[in-house]
C-alpha cells in the first residue's frame, strides 16, 4: 500500500498533509509513503527530512498516478481532478457543501474521496476533527492581527505618565475559533465580550474570563453536530439590535460565525461600523464566505468611517508548521481506521466516521448533504435561466 503526500499549488497554501514525524511512524508500521518533491518546503520541511524518515521523493506525475491514497490539505483545482488515479482514495478539505460540483467531478473520475469538513462531531472523532484544529489557529492569529492593526495597547498599563485603559474586544461566534480568540485576547490583557446565538456556550465564554452577550431568541439555534443554525430574519434583526451598542463600544471586533455551505450571516452592518470609534478594528474570519461584516472584502484591508476592516483568507496557512503538525495528526488518526492489520487499505462504511466523511465512492456521490446542495444549485440555475 502506498500513501502519497501532494504538493499544494494554491499561492496562499503553505501547509502540508503529513509532517516527517508522522511519516516516520507510518513507515515503521510497514506503510510505504511517497512525497511529491517540494511538498513540505513552504511548511519548513525539506525533502531530505522526509527521506531521512524513510519516505520516497517522487515527481507529481508518478505520485498522482500510482499511490493508493493521496493526501492533501487545500481544495483541489479543476486541473488537478483529471490527474487523480481512477479507483484511488483522496483525503483533503473539499468544501463539498460550498462546491458540490467538484464532488460531482470526483465521482466521475471514480475516486473515493473523503472530505475533512465532514468528519462527524463526536467524541470518538475528535482526534480527526481538522476543522477544529485549524479553526483554533485561525482564532489565535485573528487576535494578533487585530492587536497589530489597533493604534492602542491591548492591556491596561500603569506608567509614570499615567494609566492606560485596556482595549475592549468583542468576539462574535463562540465556536472553536471564537473561544480561542477570546482566550488570546484575554491573555493579551483586553476586556473581552463574547457572543453566540447558541445559549449553551455561555458557560464556555465565561470560563475564559469574558462577559457573555446574551440575546434571547425564540427559536432553535443549534444545528446537527452542534453548529450554529441558520436563523430567521426576525431573529437576525433582534440579534443586530442587541449587538449594535456592543460593537460601538468595542475597540476590536473579531467575527467567526459561519454556516457550512451557506453565505455567512451578516452580524455587523455598515451602520454599526459607522458608529464605531475611529481607529477601531474588525477582523472578519468569515470574509471568504461573504463576511459577517457588510464592509468586508475577502483578502483585503478596507478602511471605512475610520475603522479598519480586515478580511483574511486561510489564516491557518500563515502558521504552516503547527497547522501542518495538527492536521497531520488528524489525517493519521483517520488513516488508522482505513489500514488493516496487514497494512492494506480496507474501508469499512459500517464505521460512522468513514461513512460520514466519504463523499464519493464507486463513481457515485454518497453524501446526501452534497446531493441536496447540488439539487439546490440546479434549482437556482433553472430559476435564473
Amino acid at each position: 500500500m502506498k500513501i502519497g503526500i501532494a504538493k499544494e499549488i494554491q499561492v496562499d497554501e503553505r501547509r502540508v498533509a503529513l509532517i516527517p514525524d508522522v511519516v516516520a511512524r507510518l513507515v515503521k508500521q510497514g506503510v510505504e509513503v511517497w512525497v511529491e518533491a517540494g511538498a513540505g518546503e513552504r511548511a519548513c520541511f525539506s525533502d531530505a527530512t522526509y527521506e531521512q524518515v524513510g519516505a520516497k521523493i517522487v515527481d507529481q506525475g508518478t505520485l498522482w498516478g500510482e499511490v493508493d491514497v493521496l493526501l492533501k490539505v487545500g481544495v483541489l483545482e479543476d486541473s488537478e481532478v483529471s490527474q487523480l488515479k481512477s479507483g484511488g482514495v483522496l483525503i483533503t478539505f473539499l468544501n463539498p457543501l460550498g462546491n458540490p460540483e467538484l464532488v460531482q467531478k470526483l465521482a466521475a473520475q471514480n475516486v473515493t474521496a473523503f472530505s475533512m469538513e465532514l468528519i462527524p462531531r463526536t467524541s470518538r472523532a475528535q482526534s480527526m476533527d481538522a476543522l477544529s484544529s485549524q479553526a483554533n489557529l485561525a482564532g489565535y492569529k485573528a487576535v494578533l492581527i487585530a492587536a497589530a492593526a489597533l493604534p492602542k495597547y491591548f492591556p491596561m498599563l500603569t506608567t509614570a505618565a499615567g494609566t492606560i485603559r485596556p482595549a475592549k474586544v468583542l468576539i462574535l461566534g463562540a465556536g472553536v475559533a471564537g473561544l480561542q480568540a477570546i482566550a488570546t485576547a484575554r491573555r493579551l490583557g483586553a476586556i473581552v465580550e463574547g457572543f453566540d446565538i447558541r445559549p449553551e456556550v455561555k458557560e464556555q465564554v465565561q470560563s475564559l474570563g469574558a462577559k457573555f452577550v446574551d440575546v434571547s431568541l425564540e427559536e432553535d439555534t443549534v444545528a446537527e453536530g452542534g453548529y450554529a443554525k441558520e436563523i430567521s430574519e426576525k431573529a437576525k434583526e433582534r440579534t443586530r439590535e442587541v449587538l449594535t451598542q456592543h460593537v460601538a463600544a468595542s475597540d476590536v471586533v473579531v467575527t467567526t460565525a459561519q454556516v457550512p455551505g451557506r453565505k455567512a450571516p451578516v452580524l455587523v452592518t455598515e451602520d454599526m461600523v459607522a458608529q464605531m470609534k475611529p481607529g477601531s478594528v474588525i477582523v472578519d474570519l468569515a470574509a471568504e464566505q461573504g463576511g459577517n461584516c457588510e464592509c468586508s472584502e475577502a483578502g483585503k484591508d478596507v478602511v471605512k468611517y475610520g475603522v479598519t476592516i480586515i478580511g483574511p483568507i486561510n489564516l491557518p496557512a500563515s502558521m504552516p508548521i503547527h497547522a501542518s503538525e495538527v492536521y497531520a495528526k488528524n489525517i493519521s488518526a483517520l488513516l488508522a481506521l482505513m489500514i488493516n492489520k496487514d497494512k492494506q487499505l480496507e474501508i469499512n462504511f459500517a464505521d460512522d466516521i468513514l461513512d460520514g466523511s466519504c463523499v464519493t465512492h464507486n463513481g457515485e456521490i454518497r453524501s446526501q448533504r452534497v446531493k441536496d446542495a447540488l439539487s439546490a444549485n440546479s434549482q437556482q440555475v433553472s430559476i435564473s435561466g
